[in-house]
């Protein structure tokens, strides 16, 4: 979300946004048994950094995806600053291309040979050749644009409420949404193979894994404290999850990074020890 947008929440509840609040121990503050009410309960699951990656501190993050090769497709917002590339885990970009000045970019997904790229307010999505990252058309949506995943046979989409809406991948018409109880401002999305829909809540450190047939949440990842990158001078908040190449249901490993951060971080998400 925008700038402007985080200029209007309470001073407090930024701050601690900013701050990314808890402690430095290099795992979140989960105790075993831990559960969620505001979430039906779902377990907690503890997240721990394994490794420390370079990341563009101009880079005002809105979408993060992997594609098959292994690079990082990188979508970022700011009117007049938006922008689409591909890069590598040290941080060699490939070359990008430019939104118009008055579309703000927010998230991006690789279906097939095709990207989808979100705008912000525009109720604009646009479609790319996932190769090149050229323009090659675009569709209108209703809502706001905040987060968007492939699924083998659609596209899974936030518009900063607690609903996920389904398009169709081809030609982004709506084919179906599920709302998601106790959420609200459910932003940047990864769909991982096993059909969960994994979401950042925007303005908190807090990670949900959710079902999205029928819109449980089925885990709840705490990640404050975690990530240095998010206490730096002129940093924003947590926005960016994507999954680690050769993760696993049962090994849930992830990149993530925010808003104007110099660092991404590959976390390993794990149910809490005894």
């Amino acid at each position: 979300m925008s700038t402007q947008v985080v200029a209007a929440v309470g001073a407090a509840a930024l701050a601690c946004a900013l701050s990314a609040c808890g402690s430095d121990d290099g795992a979140s503050p989960i105790k075993q048994g831990d559960t969620s009410e505001q979430y039906g309960n779902a377990p907690l699951l503890e997240a721990t950094v394994e490794k420390v990656h370079p990341w563009d501190k101009s880079a005002f993050t809105q979408g993060l995806e992997t594609a098959e090769d292994g690079r990082l497709l990188v979508g970022t917002g700011l009117r007049g600053e938006s922008r689409i590339y591909y890069t590598d885990l040290e941080g060699q970009k490939g070359s990008e291309q430019k939104l118009s000045d008055n579309f703000f970019g927010e998230g991006v997904a690789i279906h097939g040979d095709t990207v989808w790229q979100l705008t912000w307010q525009e109720h604009t999505a646009i479609k790319r050749d996932a190769r090149t990252l050229e323009e090659t058309g675009r569709a209108d949506y209703e809502t706001e644009g905040w987060g968007l995943c492939s699924q083998q046979d659609r596209l899974v989409m936030s518009d900063g409420s607690g609903t996920l809406t389904f398009r169709d991948p081809e030609t982004f018409d709506k084919t179906g949404s599920v709302d998601v109880p106790g959420t609200d401002q459910l932003n940047e999305l990864e769909c991982t193979e096993d059909g969960k829909v994994w979401a950042n809540v925007w303005q908190t450190n807090t990670i949900l894994e959710i079902d999205p047939e029928d819109g449980k949440v089925t885990h709840v990842v705490d990640t404050s404290g975690l990530f240095p990158a998010a206490k730096r001078d002129g940093a924003d908040v947590l926005n960016g999850i994507a999954v680690v190449p050769n993760s696993t249901p049962e090994d849930h490993r992830f990149y993530l990074t925010g808003k104007l951060w110099d660092e991404m971080y590959e976390v390993r998400f794990k149910e809490p020890q005894a």
